[in-house]
């Protein structure tokens, strides 16, 4: 690329110092932590580059047997990495008070030999890791809080704040190119790393989620155990002109959501992971701190909606590090109407061409 072609895109660390003229009694703490997390995102980037070349794919191995993290998932060896890159980067610069993390069971404390700041850091260091061996695009999630201030240890109960408390949230996409996508709770935007330069760089700037699509993306093998709203707003949208929604959609499904999440960001869709039947003991599938409020933040400040179905994502209160829920994000008129469905009376089950006894499809 021309170096003209560069020059037009400020990097990160030059639209964090714009942001924080903003505010001229800020300390620069919270620019710090941000360039800090950036930098673990660069060094997990690299490591899913090199892939098999790396030696860093497959499961963790702790003696003969795959390591199992507190959601009770066999850790692959970048997760472990990958969290090991998030803690390495920012415990050290007094910035933080501690951090939670997907793949630790309880929150991790600032080494004694390091200064505490006040922010908290929360992640999921390799969301879509089981896609990691068959080459699609994976990411890492995070989110900033405030913390206590007072230097003492910190309690699980200092991370269950609502999604509607975070300083700031963001993921990283590692796919044909790598791209941090930002909000500091003032807009989204997107930064694509240059490789040559090893810098962010700003080159999506504002955006913003169409309020409409014909583009949904769901893991229709659990279809059997969805919940009449949910069952009912697919099956409308299965029908396509000839139905009740008038038009055509498409459906999309990755296993990876942040990479569901950036292709909303990008031309809109709405993703669906909701509470169902097939465990009843929980609430969803995705965890509330390391994926949905974050995401959720996102979603909302570039003008889609997120929910879980039935009230606002980011209101929910959390009562556990690792909480699970069910997750609705996306263009605003859809999850509105998923929302809609959740509250109207049930409908009486009409004969559905898709779900039909003979087979997924008709014949």
């Amino acid at each position: 690329m021309p170096l003209s072609t560069r020059s037009q895109h400020s990097t990160l660390t030059q639209f964090l110092i714009e942001e924080r003229r903003r505010f001229p009694d800020a300390s620069g703490d919270f620019n710090a932590l941000i360039l800090d997390i950036a930098l673990a995102c660069k060094a997990i980037a690299r490591g899913v580059a090199f892939g098999e070349l790396g030696q860093v794919l497959g499961d963790h191995r702790a003696g003969e047997t795959g390591t199992v993290n507190v959601q009770g998932e066999t850790q692959k060896t970048l997760d472990v990495l990958s969290n090991q890159a998030f803690i390495r980067r920012t415990e050290w610069a007094g910035n933080l008070a501690g951090m939670a993390s997907e793949e630790m069971d309880d929150p991790y404390q600032i080494p004694a030999k390091y200064p505490r700041g006040k922010y908290l850091l929360v992640f999921d260091p390799l969301d879509g890791s089981s896609n990691i061996d068959v080459n699609v695009s994976v990411g890492s999630i995070f989110s900033v809080l405030r913390g206590p201030e007072d230097g003492r240890d910190v309690q699980e109960s200092d991370f269950l704040q609502s999604g509607n408390r975070q300083v700031a949230a963001g993921y990283a996409i590692y796919g044909p190119s790598t791209m941090l996508v930002l909000t500091l709770g003032n807009g989204v935007q997107g930064f694509t790393l240059d490789p040559n330069l090893g810098e962010f760089m700003l080159t999506h700037r504002d955006i913003r989620i169409a309020p409409a699509t014909q583009e949904f993306a769901i893991n229709a093998s659990n279809s059997r155990f969805w919940q009449a709203p949910v069952k009912r707003y697919v099956d409308e949208c299965l029908a396509g002109k000839p139905g009740p929604r008038g038009k055509d959609f498409n459906m999309r499904w990755i296993a990876s959501m942040v990479a569901e999440a950036h292709r909303i960001l990008m031309r809109g869709g709405v993703f669906m992971y909701p509470r169902d039947t097939k465990d009843p003991s929980k609430a969803g599938r995705l965890r509330l701190l390391y994926e949905a409020n974050p995401i959720g933040m996102i979603m909302e400040q570039a003008g889609g909606r997120a929910s879980t179905g039935e009230m606002p994502m980011l209101e929910v209160v959390p009562t556990a590090l690792h909480q699970r829920i069910g997750l609705v994000f996306g263009s605003r008129d859809e999850v509105e109407r998923i929302e809609r469905y959740h509250r109207e009376p049930a409908q009486t089950e009409e004969h559905n061409p898709l779900f039909a006894e003979r087979s997924l499809f008709r014949y």
